[in-house]
């Protein structure tokens, strides 16, 4: 009997849904996170997103589907929400380094280049997982090599389909 990994995934919260906007389709966050756990045998799932009031909706949503959620406070500059969780996602998968066996890194930022480096030089990466190939950094390119996929070609797996009231 083969045993299955046991890996955790690190979402960046902002940057995915900001990719998935400009890919035009809605992310279902439940049948995201079945697919982390068939595809890449993904145990845990954090999600990394700042806090406004008003989002508890989405917030019960992520909750009920399975996502441990991290916060990040959310300032307000030039009228703008600004909350910035990448610190709070390396932090994350640096304290957790022992208790996964790989991660999977979900993001298209390039500031996340040092810790897939990390990652791939402990043998702790399994991917990084990609909103589109399109904005992506050529930095986390560079830094997964060839353990980056993208989420592009999963629109009818992982759309949000609305319930038909017929």
């Amino acid at each position: 009997m083969r045993l299955l990994e046991s890996n955790y995934a690190f979402i960046d919260g902002q940057n995915l849904h900001l990719s998935m906007r400009e890919t035009g389709w809605v992310l279902d966050e439940s049948r995201f996170l079945i697919y982390l756990s068939e595809k890449y045998g993904v145990a845990k799932a954090y999600y990394f997103l700042g806090y406004m009031k008003g989002n508890e909706a989405l917030y019960n949503r992520l909750e009920a589907s399975g996502y441990n959620l991290i916060y990040k406070r959310v300032l307000m500059i030039g009228g703008r929400p600004k909350g910035n969780c990448d610190s709070n996602l390396v932090m994350q998968a640096m304290i957790d380094i022992h208790e996964y066996d790989k991660a999977v890194i979900v993001t298209s930022d390039g500031d996340m280049a040092c810790l897939v480096e990390h990652l791939r030089q402990k043998g702790k990466l399994k991917c990084v997982l990609a909103p589109r190939r399109g904005g992506c950094s050529c930095l986390l390119t560079q830094a997964a090599g060839q353990d980056i996929a993208f989420m592009e070609g999963l629109r009818n797996r992982l759309e949000y389909k609305k319930k038909s009231t017929l």
